[in-house]
């Protein structure tokens, strides 16, 4: 006789656009294939918690938050979580939110036998005191699973934890890590000297809701820093700097100068045509060479390097090649894979895949 899968409690904290998706995502699995039972819900306002009645409904779960009276108590939450966990039972922490409060409670949870589940890579990805305690902490209590921090939905922790694994020598990890980015310069440079302003092409990307409402959050590569920190990490070879966080990585930001301190997305959009020649001289330079520009991030471990800046590349390439739209692209150049490297690629953003992401690693729980 077969003995029935655990059961799943699952509390999530922030629902926008990620975590709505998330929860619809969930609870659209039918209940009798289903081990999971939601029963906390978190905003930055207001919490509802249903310990002995799960959250079920997909139409009304919103609603009745906005309903609630009671406000968001972590310590609290914490506390009746951690009575739920048992060896029948598995309890999961989903932190939809991009606070680093919220990811400093983690080794709590962690040490009190509940997992984490995140796309927020504040975590893994800040100071490196966090990290090892996260580490410290999931190898005697709860798992964590972070796979939608680097590439949305697309497999690129796990594929890389799996070469890792399984022994073989990574030798340099290289990608297209921003679905902003991504979609700037395939718009901006497609290996021809002429084409739309650096600025028009941003500014179409914000109308889009590919970048953060100040363009600046995006053009600093801050966002392409913290992946590459969260590998780097995974990677964790004696031939690699240890990244005290992601500013310890040499990131080139594409903020001219001039308006590194602009306060507004609007006003940041307004002055950017400013620099519209800047950017088409490097367009042209490139062009010339038979090449394209790509915001790319490199882990080169062979030369203990973690970068994140402008480059040019063969429009032979897949960089230049493959990629449309938003999309990520990942290479992994490994001993194994030798001239031909593992290539991860696809959607890199977006509330869908994302959530898919963070939902394929609570499936990993049963």
């Amino acid at each position: 006789m077969t003995s029935a899968a655990p059961k799943v409690y699952v509390a999530v904290v922030g629902v926008g656009l990620v975590g709505a998706e998330f929860i619809n995502q969930m609870l659209s699995i039918p209940p009798l294939n289903s081990p999971f039972h939601l029963v906390s819900l978190t905003s930055t306002t207001r919490t509802i918690s249903s310990h002995t009645s799960p959250i079920t409904s997909a139409t009304s779960w919103k609603s009745d938050l906005a309903a609630s009276a009671d406000r968001p108590d972590l310590p609290k939450l914490t506390a009746q979580l951690s009575a739920l966990v048992s060896p029948s039972q598995k309890v999961a922490l989903i932190d939809n939110t991009s606070s680093e409060d919220v990811a400093a409670m983690y080794p709590t949870w962690l040490n009190a036998g509940i997992s984490v589940i995140t796309p927020n890579k504040k975590a893994f990805s800040g100071d490196i005191a966090l990290y090892e305690q996260i580490i410290a902490a999931s190898k005697t209590g709860g798992r964590f699973l972070n796979e939608a921090t680097v590439g949305a939905g697309l497999p690129v922790i796990s594929t890389l934890k799996d070469l890792v694994a399984t022994g073989d020598r990574i030798i340099k990890i290289e990608g297209v890590f921003s679905g902003t980015m991504s979609y700037i310069f395939n718009e901006f440079s497609t290996g021809k000297s002429d084409g739309p302003a650096f600025s028009s092409v941003v500014r179409i990307a914000r109308e889009k809701g590919y970048t953060e409402p100040h363009p600046a959050d995006d053009l600093n590569g801050f966002d392409v820093a913290r992946k590459l920190t969260i590998l780097s990490r995974i990677v964790s070879s004696s031939a690699l700097p240890k990244l005290q966080s992601f500013a310890s990585v040499q990131t080139t930001s594409l903020i001219p100068a001039a308006l590194e301190n602009i306060p507004t997305g609007d006003e940041f959009i307004a002055r950017l045509p400013e620099f519209d020649d800047h950017f088409a001289k490097m367009r042209a330079a490139a062009s010339a060479e038979g090449k394209v520009l790509r915001f790319v991030g490199v882990v080169d471990v062979l030369n203990g390097q973690v970068t994140a800046g402008l480059e040019k590349y063969p429009t032979t390439h897949p960089f230049a090649t493959s990629l449309g739209g938003s999309d990520n692209i990942i290479m992994f150049h490994t001993e194994r894979y030798g001239a031909r490297p593992l290539i991860v690629q696809g959607a890199g953003a977006g509330a869908a895949v994302t959530a898919m992401g963070v939902l394929g690693d609570l499936l990993k729980l049963t």
